[in-house]
């Protein structure tokens, strides 16, 4: 376990990682036009090969296939780390991701492997609490690197601590025995990977390049177009990425889209709430990260809650809701705050919202786990990811657009004298006395505005949590409380 947590923390720290060292590598590498491709080409390729890593771990044993995807991460991480120009490391990046996707989605498998029903809930709750922490210590690692070594370090740092993972891993970790050996899903997959990349740039470049613009409208269709093929192809094939009975299953599917649903407003909170902290309070990166200690302790403390409370009440589904119900209400708080809002009344909604985020992520994946075969796990645990994965991008993306037109709007008339860009919060320091104060009370507000739009998300989660019925695996006891139809939801009958 301690070799699948640190894992799970370098491949988590990679996506935040190198946010605040961005600048620095677009100055030094001399790419300031094409800087955001570092950050999206990882999310890209660890989004894009999510299915195919959970599909080769059911077929061929998922031990050697997490020892590959490790050694792939930590060479590209050497590789990124001495790049030289902005190709070489945007091409390491992708590397990175196929290697960071591997370990993510093979960790929660192996969860499923060796660990029995009733106590997957408490284990997986550790790589969720990895998950908050890493969003939330990333950007500082990053800034410290890049401030007091160089931004390579936020790469290299990988190796030592990687290593360490790998050698745990290689000699503790259990030899499954191989699944099927069917010939693998070569079109399945490439078509899976094309919408994920569609996906992931629509998310990434909607908002520059423009929505409406004829690369977006573009990449929308196609996406849109090999969803619809991905049916057939998968039915064709005889070991499909994605087995199409899996979803017959209505817990896979509901428990997909509270995945989508739940991470996009975890990530609009986790990424956009420093920034309100920065800008409005005036705060560093730093202490930014000191103020969101309340969100990760709720987190934390709410994560190991849940797992212990699903292996001693085995509710899987009240617990979920009730995790969902909280992070509607942190929400909810959150859309009202204001520039002068306290900091003290700030922590007490950063804890509730960090208790509700902290009790959605891992009971979610728990669920779909105990309601399909074993050899089926790394497909459903990878379902499961893919669909956390595209709604922290989408969560991210559309926040991003909310907050961005809403504090444009609210500062349009504001005088742009003295470099003042109404569409860059970061300038409002530019602003003489009252007009600065006006424009902070505006960010505030379309901050505020941005998660009461968000909120809708969590509410349709609710929804299909009330109607989620986890499936009764053969000669365990149910997890949830009502007792399903026969054979409903059952992947294997279907």
């Amino acid at each position: 376990m301690s070799a699948l947590v640190l894992a799970v923390l370098l491949a988590a720290l990679d996506q935040t990682i190198v946010s605040t060292a961005l600048p620095r590598i677009a100055e030094d590498l001399d790419g300031f036009d094409d800087i955001a491709w570092v950050s999206a080409a990882y999310l890209l390729a660890s989004t894009a090969v999510t299915p195919l890593w959970g599909k080769l771990g059911d077929m061929f044993g998922r031990k050697r296939l997490y020892l590959a995807s490790t050694s792939v991460f930590l060479i590209a991480s050497v590789a990124c780390g001495l790049a030289r120009n902005l190709p070489e490391l945007v091409g390491a990046r992708i590397l990175q991701g196929v290697g960071g996707g591997g370990m993510i989605v093979l960790t929660f498998a192996l969860v499923g492997d060796i660990v029995a029903p009733s106590e997957r809930g408490r284990y997986q709750g550790m790589f969720g609490s990895v998950y908050g922490v890493a969003s939330i210590v990333g950007p500082l690692l990053g800034g410290v690197f890049t401030d007091q070594l160089s931004w390579r370090w936020a790469f290299l740092v990988n190796l030592p601590v990687g290593i360490v993972a790998l050698a745990i891993a290689a000699r503790a970790l259990p030899a499954a025995g191989r699944g099927t050996r069917a010939r693998i899903d070569y079109p399945g997959a490439t078509v899976l990977a094309a919408i994920a990349t569609g996906l992931v740039l629509v998310t990434s470049f909607g908002e520059r390049w423009g929505w409406g613009s004829p690369a977006i409208v573009g990449l929308i269709a196609a996406t849109v177009v090999l969803a619809v093929l991905l049916v057939p192809v998968e039915r064709r094939a005889a070991a499909p990425v994605l087995p199409p009975a899996m979803f017959a299953s209505r817990t896979v599917v509901f428990s997909s889209l509270i995945a989508f649903f739940a991470n996009a407003a975890m990530f609009a909170v986790l990424v956009y709430l420093p920034t309100h902290l920065q800008i409005v309070h005036g705060v560093s990166a730093t202490l930014s990260g000191v103020h969101m200690l309340p969100l990760v302790a709720g987190l934390v403390v709410s994560q190991s809650l849940a797992g212990r409370w699903a292996a001693q009440v085995g509710r899987l589904r009240t617990i979920l809701l009730a995790g969902l119900v909280a992070n509607l209400a942190g929400l909810l708080l959150l859309g009202t705050i204001g520039a002068a809002t306290d900091t003290v009344l700030l922590s007490v909604y950063f804890l509730i919202t960090g208790v509700g985020i902290g009790m959605v992520p891992m009971v979610v994946l728990t669920t779909v786990q105990n309601s399909v075969p074993t050899a089926d796990l790394g497909a459903a645990s990878a379902v499961v990811t893919f669909a956390r994965s595209i709604g922290a991008a989408f969560g991210v993306a559309v926040f991003g657009t909310l907050l961005n037109t809403g504090f444009a709007d609210r500062t349009s008339k504001l005088p742009t004298t003295g470099g003042f860009d109404a569409t860059r919060p970061d300038t409002i320091g530019r602003l003489p006395g009252a007009l600065r104060d006006t424009a902070l009370d505006a960010f505030a507000h379309a901050t505020a505005d941005g998660y009461l739009w968000i909120a809708p998300a969590l509410a349709v989660g609710i929804v299909l949590a009330l109607f989620l019925k986890p499936a009764r695996k053969s000669g365990e006891t149910t997890t949830d409380d009502s007792t399903p139809a026969p054979a409903e939801d059952s992947v294997r009958a279907a």
